[in-house]
């Protein structure tokens, strides 16, 4: 008699900050935390891996509304101020992710958004640091971010902040 196992392989986590080179995610998480006196580099570091997987499932799914939470908001705010490496960044995807602000309005928030970019996130082969995706209503951790990103779109904008344009 022959017993076999059924083996499931898991999925391997990808690592979002092997998505742009050291010295330059050193230069965001550096940037996070020149905005955010006082804040640890481990959480700057948090932030900015949550942002660079953010960026790659907004390149991914970019009909999809994904929006980021105001925490990690801040670590895209620090990739963007980086625009060498942001463009490259964005070529390695094979999409543009645009950002368009708006001033933070908690009536304006869909806390779905939240949900359906986690998931997308944990599709494109990353893991979602949960503490990072609070609500703005119930954040824990302060930044200096002062935008947000919710329905409906700016005039002109396409779906949203993570619409794409021409490659």
């Amino acid at each position: 008699m022959t017993v076999t196992q059924e083996h499931t392989a898991t999925p391997k986590v990808k690592a979002a900050r092997d998505l742009i080179r050291p010295r330059a995610f050193a230069g965001g998480v550096a940037t996070v935390q020149d905005n955010n006196p006082g804040m640890e580099r481990d959480l700057a570091e948090r932030i900015v891996t949550e942002a660079l997987a953010f960026v790659a499932a907004c390149a991914q799914h970019p009909d999809d509304r994904l929006r980021p939470s105001r925490v990690v908001d801040e670590g895209w705010h620090a990739l963007l101020l980086h625009s060498v490496v942001y463009a490259g960044l964005c070529r390695s995807l094979s999409r543009y992710v645009h950002h368009v602000p708006e001033r933070p309005d908690v009536t304006r928030h869909d806390p779905g958004a939240l949900v359906r970019t986690m998931g997308r996130i944990t599709d494109a082969g990353y893991e979602v640091d949960l503490r990072l995706w609070l609500p703005p209503t119930d954040e824990t951790i302060s930044v200096a971010a002062g935008c947000e990103h919710s329905e409906p779109p700016p005039a002109g904008c396409g779906a949203d902040c993570s619409n794409t344009g021409p490659n």
